[in-house]
């Protein structure tokens, strides 16, 4: 196996570090607690240059088209990062997505046995799983399909036209109804899985 020579920028990324509390998320990063930072410090390098305004203010209140405040369906103010800070974080978004491709294109090409192995070991570890999920997705979508579908009900044998001679007994008409009643099918409960 090739020695380890993975760069700390790299290894940093997935050390896990403790909670910040709520912050409003761009790219599920927190706004205030990591992009402005960001921007601030890529301003003051000269990197970026992001208007004030933006960083001051980076959340905007959205107007209709007649100058009003605008509103969501749940009745809260519609709030948005100003698009001067959304275009410069989608581009960091996909400069750092290129940069994970490249590092893991680095490491494919530098240990190819390592790296055809362990998504060998992946894929086999993953199959259990996939296949178990697809059967209890079956199973569940069967038993809906099932439940969906009427059950079929046996037509009533037809009566016989003309007068009938004589009547028959209550005990008699009683035990040709329970009669039918058994003759029917009655649909059987099905388990869905949960």
């Amino acid at each position: 196996m090739a020695e380890n020579s993975t760069p700390g920028y790299i290894s940093a990324l997935v050390k896990p570090l403790p909670g910040r509390g709520s912050d409003r998320r761009a790219w599920s990063i927190p706004l205030a607690g990591v992009w402005l930072p960001f921007f601030t410090a890529t301003n003051t390098a000269g990197e970026t240059a992001i208007e004030a305004e933006a960083l001051g203010a980076p959340l905007r209140l959205q107007y209709e088209k007649d100058g009003t405040p605008k509103f969501g369906q749940n009745g809260k103010p519609v709030i948005r990062i100003v698009k001067e800070l959304s275009d410069q974080i989608l581009l960091v978004r996909d400069n750092f997505m290129a940069g994970l491709l490249s590092y893991a294109e680095t490491v494919r090409k530098a240990m190819p046995d390592e790296f055809k192995a362990q998504v060998e070991v992946a894929q086999k570890a993953g199959e259990t799983i996939t296949t178990q999920d697809a059967a209890a997705l079956t199973a569940y979508f069967e038993g809906m399909k099932a439940q969906a579908e009427p059950a079929p009900v046996a037509e009533p044998a037809p009566k016989p036209k003309g007068k009938r001679k004589a009547k028959a007994s209550p005990a008699v008409e009683q035990a040709i109804a329970d009669a039918e009643a058994q003759a029917a099918p009655t649909p059987e409960p099905v388990a869905v899985p949960a």
